[in-house]
């Protein structure tokens, strides 16, 4: 079975973005598990207000699980809440290699406050404080990756290269 390339970390941090361009150079499929997610439960906003983050959480799990399970490997962008659950992360260090794009907490608020899309653990109006207490608890999960992109002064291109050099250089192939 091969494995699939699993991108991790904070919501905003560009793992969508760049999971689709990686996927296009690979040549093969791209997940994205908070797309799924809405796709089968409608928008995440809603269902963190009516049916809270436990829902979402078990929603997700289920998302990472077929995405893992079925088909040809592929680049799977996972939401930045998705290690927080600890069989997602086993399943998902057993499935995939886990490559975390590693922001700093200024440059996601930058990026969120220029995003249409409301981040329900994060409110209205994102505040680095905020993200900074979030991000802290959510660390060591992803920077337990195979392999830690610095993005932060990185162009998409940039971190593309960065990826792609490491997957060959792990002879690592989709």
């Amino acid at each position: 079975m091969k494995r699939h390339v699993a991108l991790v970390g904070f919501m905003g941090a560009g793992k969508s973005t760049i999971g689709r361009r990686l996927a296009r150079e690979l040549g093969c499929a791209f997940f994205d598990t908070d797309d799924l997610i809405v796709s089968a439960h409608g928008p995440i906003a809603e269902i963190f207000s009516s049916e809270g983050e436990a829902a979402f959480r078990r929603y997700e799990q289920d998302a990472i699980g077929d995405v893992l399970s079925g088909g040809d490997a592929g680049v799977v962008a996972l939401g930045g809440g998705a290690l927080t659950v600890a069989e997602n992360r086993a399943f998902i260090k057993e499935r995939a290699h886990r490559i975390f794009l590693r922001s700093s907490p200024g440059q996601i608020l930058r990026r969120l406050r220029r995003s249409r899309e409301r981040r329900p653990l994060l409110g209205a109006r994102p505040t680095l404080t905020k993200i900074q207490e979030l991000y802290g608890e959510r660390l060591a999960h992803y920077a337990d990756a195979d392999y830690v992109v610095a993005a932060e002064r990185l162009s998409d291109r940039g971190i593309l290269d960065d990826i792609l050099q490491w997957l060959n250089e792990k002879k690592i192939s989709l």
